[in-house]
């Protein structure tokens, strides 16, 4: 069994700053893949940034140069940095990790609970 745990979201006033966390837990060999996505309301669900084994990241152009998404393997763990927040940042924010839990075994994708990001001054 795997579980996401988020934590960081808030409420922050525009221009500000906030850093959010996703640790993963439990039957783990390898993941692959590590995001954050958001999904505002009446909205669909979108990525916001990714970030692969290897380090190499991908980002949404409304938040590149402002974002920054970061892993640390040893703690199965992803982060956003999110900077030069603006209103329409506003949404519930969701880390997505796909997890393998053996060798041979294939990969499921596993989602965090969400966090409500609220930029409003």
């Amino acid at each position: 069994q795997v579980q996401l745990v988020e934590s960081g979201g808030g409420l922050v006033q525009p221009g500000g700053s906030l850093r959010l966390s996703c640790a993963a837990s439990g039957s783990i060999f390898s993941i692959a893949f590590m995001a954050w996505y958001r999904q505002a309301p009446g909205k669909q669900r979108e990525l916001v940034a990714g970030i692969i084994s290897g380090g190499s990241t991908n980002y949404a152009d409304s938040v590149k140069g402002r974002f920054t998404v970061s892993r640390d393997n040893a703690k199965n763990t992803v982060y956003l940095q999110m900077n030069s927040l603006k209103p329409e940042d506003t949404a519930v924010y969701y880390c997505n990790m796909n997890i393998r839990d053996g060798l041979a075994s294939p990969t499921y994708s596993h989602w965090g609970q969400g966090t409500q990001v609220t930029v409003s001054s």
